[in-house]
């Protein structure tokens, strides 16, 4: 393999992993704890929301960086809000359309992604400054890597707070539900749990 090629490949698996593991958003870095908290109740909920970050947070990047050479540095920030804003009515108008009941359940959130901090941060501190490659690749791997976070969360709140996975009881009849599971509470009692085994999992690589 070539030098430039092997060096191409390195920088791109390095750049998703980052945001995926290394330098998470949630664990690591504690950006977009308000998704966190407000639709972490019901797995469907969550995996609606990632999937709709996603696509509104590798797409932006992409698009961000894709323009970063014509897009003038006094109105740059307003520049990436609107493209934000684009991928993000996309998004919103495709829930609307195709599942009208989770976007009524997830209500405000679907718009929020707009000003969620995980895409204006890698739109100004890596897409604008990258080739749209690697900005695609960044925005990808700190999306994953939050939906992983949200994905783990949800479930063990619905699990213990409804007894159910995606709407299915698996619990058996009897068994005492946690309330506060369902309930706000709940996710910070998680979200703390998920940082806590996230970096005790990492530390002995830190060292």
């Amino acid at each position: 393999m070539r030098p430039a090629l092997w060096l191409r490949r390195s920088r791109a698996v390095s750049t998703l992993r980052r945001g995926v593991w290394d330098d998470n958003p949630v664990y690591r870095q504690i950006l977009g704890i308000c998704s966190t908290l407000a639709v972490t109740n019901l797995l469907v909920n969550t995996v609606v929301m990632d999937l709709g970050l996603i696509f509104a947070t590798a797409m932006s990047c992409w698009t961000v960086s894709l323009l970063r050479n014509v897009t003038p540095k006094r109105v740059r920030m307003m520049a990436q809000v609107l493209i934000i804003a684009s991928y993000v009515i996309l998004v919103d108008l495709a829930l609307k359309a195709y599942l009208p009941e989770i976007s009524e359940a997830l209500g405000p959130y679907v718009g929020l992604i707009i000003t969620n901090c995980i895409i204006m941060g890698r739109c100004e501190a890596f897409a604008a400054k990258n080739p749209p490659g690697l900005a695609f690749l960044d925005g990808l791997g700190c999306a994953v890597g939050y939906s992983l976070v949200l994905l783990a969360i949800a479930f063990f709140r619905e699990l213990l707070g409804f007894g159910t996975l995606f709407g299915y009881p698996v619990l058996p009849e009897g068994v005492t539900l946690w309330t506060i599971m369902a309930m706000p509470p709940g996710a910070f009692f998680m979200l703390g749990l998920a940082i806590w085994f996230f970096r005790t999992i990492q530390k002995p690589r830190e060292a």
